[in-house]
Protein backbone atom coordinates (compact mmCIF):
# COMPACT_ATOMS: atom_id res chain seq x y z
CA UNK A 1 0.00 0.00 0.00
CA UNK A 2 1.30 3.47 -1.11
CA UNK A 3 2.18 5.96 1.74
CA UNK A 4 -0.58 8.71 2.63
CA UNK A 5 -0.15 11.99 4.56
CA UNK A 6 -1.43 10.64 7.87
CA UNK A 7 -4.94 11.98 9.70
CA UNK A 8 -4.11 14.17 12.25
CA UNK A 9 -6.04 14.55 15.68
CA UNK A 10 -6.12 17.67 16.63
CA UNK A 11 -4.54 17.93 20.11
CA UNK A 12 -4.82 21.76 20.76
CA UNK A 13 -8.36 23.37 21.06
CA UNK A 14 -8.73 27.60 20.53
CA UNK A 15 -11.65 27.84 22.85
CA UNK A 16 -8.77 26.59 25.42
CA UNK A 17 -6.29 29.24 25.16
CA UNK A 18 -8.22 32.30 26.52
CA UNK A 19 -7.03 32.25 30.12
CA UNK A 20 -3.91 30.58 29.53
CA UNK A 21 -0.74 32.17 30.16
CA UNK A 22 1.16 34.03 28.00
CA UNK A 23 3.58 30.92 27.19
CA UNK A 24 0.72 28.67 27.03
CA UNK A 25 -1.33 30.68 24.65
CA UNK A 26 1.89 31.54 22.44
CA UNK A 27 2.89 27.98 22.05
CA UNK A 28 -0.70 26.64 21.88
CA UNK A 29 -1.13 29.30 18.83
CA UNK A 30 1.66 27.91 17.18
CA UNK A 31 0.70 24.03 17.93
CA UNK A 32 -2.84 24.72 16.28
CA UNK A 33 -1.30 26.31 12.98
CA UNK A 34 1.09 23.51 13.04
CA UNK A 35 -1.63 21.17 12.89
CA UNK A 36 -3.47 22.90 10.52
CA UNK A 37 -0.76 22.74 8.22
CA UNK A 38 -0.74 18.30 8.34
CA UNK A 39 -4.75 18.56 8.14
CA UNK A 40 -4.44 20.27 4.64
CA UNK A 41 -2.12 17.17 3.93
CA UNK A 42 -4.00 14.39 5.56
CA UNK A 43 -5.28 11.43 3.48
CA UNK A 44 -3.25 12.76 0.03
CA UNK A 45 -1.05 10.46 -1.92
CA UNK A 46 2.56 11.80 -3.08
CA UNK A 47 1.59 12.49 -6.15
CA UNK A 48 -1.08 15.23 -4.33
CA UNK A 49 1.48 16.65 -1.80
CA UNK A 50 3.61 17.58 -4.77
CA UNK A 51 1.02 18.87 -7.21
CA UNK A 52 1.07 22.48 -8.65
CA UNK A 53 -3.17 23.41 -8.86
CA UNK A 54 -2.89 27.03 -8.68
CA UNK A 55 -1.15 27.71 -11.78
CA UNK A 56 0.91 30.25 -12.75
CA UNK A 57 2.16 29.11 -9.21
CA UNK A 58 4.53 26.73 -8.44
CA UNK A 59 4.09 26.35 -5.02
CA UNK A 60 2.70 22.83 -3.23
CA UNK A 61 1.43 21.44 0.40
CA UNK A 62 4.49 19.26 -0.35
CA UNK A 63 6.55 22.38 -0.42
CA UNK A 64 4.56 24.54 2.11
CA UNK A 65 5.56 21.98 4.45
CA UNK A 66 9.22 22.04 3.80
CA UNK A 67 9.40 25.65 3.79
CA UNK A 68 8.06 25.14 7.08
CA UNK A 69 10.58 23.28 8.55
CA UNK A 70 13.37 25.25 6.78
CA UNK A 71 11.82 28.32 8.72
CA UNK A 72 11.35 26.56 11.97
CA UNK A 73 14.98 25.57 11.94
CA UNK A 74 16.00 28.80 11.30
CA UNK A 75 14.29 30.66 14.18
CA UNK A 76 14.35 28.71 16.94
CA UNK A 77 17.70 26.67 16.46
CA UNK A 78 19.81 28.29 14.32
CA UNK A 79 18.75 32.09 15.01
CA UNK A 80 17.88 31.81 18.67
CA UNK A 81 19.44 28.86 20.01
CA UNK A 82 22.91 29.96 17.95
CA UNK A 83 22.78 25.77 16.62
CA UNK A 84 25.56 25.47 14.30
CA UNK A 85 23.46 23.28 11.55
CA UNK A 86 22.85 23.83 8.00
CA UNK A 87 19.65 23.79 5.69
CA UNK A 88 17.42 20.76 5.33
CA UNK A 89 16.27 20.85 1.85
CA UNK A 90 17.28 24.33 1.18
CA UNK A 91 18.00 27.39 3.45
CA UNK A 92 17.29 31.53 3.11
CA UNK A 93 20.48 32.30 1.36
CA UNK A 94 19.31 30.53 -2.22
CA UNK A 95 15.19 32.15 -1.47
CA UNK A 96 14.13 28.84 -1.63
CA UNK A 97 13.51 27.93 1.80
CA UNK A 98 12.45 24.27 0.50
CA UNK A 99 9.73 25.73 -1.49
CA UNK A 100 11.25 24.19 -4.88
CA UNK A 101 13.19 20.82 -5.50
CA UNK A 102 9.32 19.16 -4.39
CA UNK A 103 9.60 15.48 -5.61
CA UNK A 104 6.93 12.95 -4.44
CA UNK A 105 9.22 10.12 -4.01
CA UNK A 106 10.29 12.02 -0.92
CA UNK A 107 6.83 13.35 0.28
CA UNK A 108 7.32 10.94 3.24
CA UNK A 109 10.47 11.24 4.05
CA UNK A 110 10.30 14.99 3.71
CA UNK A 111 7.27 14.83 6.19
CA UNK A 112 8.83 13.18 8.57
CA UNK A 113 11.76 15.78 8.61
CA UNK A 114 9.06 18.50 9.45
CA UNK A 115 7.87 16.30 12.52
CA UNK A 116 11.38 15.64 13.54
CA UNK A 117 12.10 19.42 13.24
CA UNK A 118 8.82 20.60 15.12
CA UNK A 119 10.33 18.36 18.06
CA UNK A 120 13.96 20.12 17.98
CA UNK A 121 12.69 23.45 17.46
CA UNK A 122 10.38 23.04 20.71
CA UNK A 123 13.34 21.50 22.71
CA UNK A 124 15.31 24.42 21.57
CA UNK A 125 12.60 26.78 23.00
CA UNK A 126 11.68 25.07 26.13
CA UNK A 127 12.75 26.49 29.51
CA UNK A 128 13.67 30.06 27.53
CA UNK A 129 11.92 33.05 29.07
CA UNK A 130 10.06 34.84 26.69
CA UNK A 131 12.41 38.28 26.96
CA UNK A 132 15.39 36.10 26.23
CA UNK A 133 16.91 37.60 23.65
CA UNK A 134 19.18 36.93 20.56
CA UNK A 135 20.72 38.94 17.40
CA UNK A 136 19.27 38.15 14.47
CA UNK A 137 21.78 37.80 11.05
CA UNK A 138 20.62 40.98 10.70
CA UNK A 139 22.62 42.35 13.63
CA UNK A 140 18.60 43.44 15.36
CA UNK A 141 17.96 42.24 18.98
CA UNK A 142 14.96 39.93 18.82
CA UNK A 143 13.40 37.74 21.62
CA UNK A 144 12.13 34.41 21.58
CA UNK A 145 8.20 36.02 22.41
CA UNK A 146 9.07 37.60 18.50
CA UNK A 147 10.31 34.05 17.18
CA UNK A 148 6.96 32.75 18.39
CA UNK A 149 5.07 35.53 16.68
CA UNK A 150 6.83 35.46 13.44
CA UNK A 151 6.52 31.76 13.38
CA UNK A 152 2.84 31.82 14.03
CA UNK A 153 2.21 34.65 11.55
CA UNK A 154 4.11 32.62 9.03
CA UNK A 155 1.88 29.55 9.36
CA UNK A 156 -1.16 31.56 9.32
CA UNK A 157 -0.30 33.39 5.99
CA UNK A 158 1.05 29.88 4.35
CA UNK A 159 -2.05 27.82 5.65
CA UNK A 160 -3.67 30.52 3.33
CA UNK A 161 -1.67 28.63 0.77
CA UNK A 162 -2.57 25.65 1.89
CA UNK A 163 -6.22 26.41 2.15
CA UNK A 164 -6.48 27.00 -1.83
CA UNK A 165 -3.83 24.07 -2.53
CA UNK A 166 -6.65 21.65 -1.00
CA UNK A 167 -9.47 22.74 -2.85
CA UNK A 168 -8.02 22.37 -5.91
CA UNK A 169 -6.97 19.03 -5.38
CA UNK A 170 -9.73 17.71 -4.14
CA UNK A 171 -12.14 19.52 -3.20
CA UNK A 172 -11.32 19.73 0.57
CA UNK A 173 -12.13 22.67 2.64
CA UNK A 174 -11.91 23.48 5.66
CA UNK A 175 -9.79 22.51 8.67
Amino acid sequence: MAWTAPRVGRTQRLGDLGTVSERHMLEGWLLWHRETLLVKCAGLEPDQLARTTVKPSSLTLLGLVRHMAEVERWWFRRSFAGEDIGDIFTGPSDGDEGLAGVRPADAERDYGLFQDEVRACDAAAAGHDLEETFISSRGTRLSLRWVYLLMIQEYARHNGHADLLRERTDGATGD
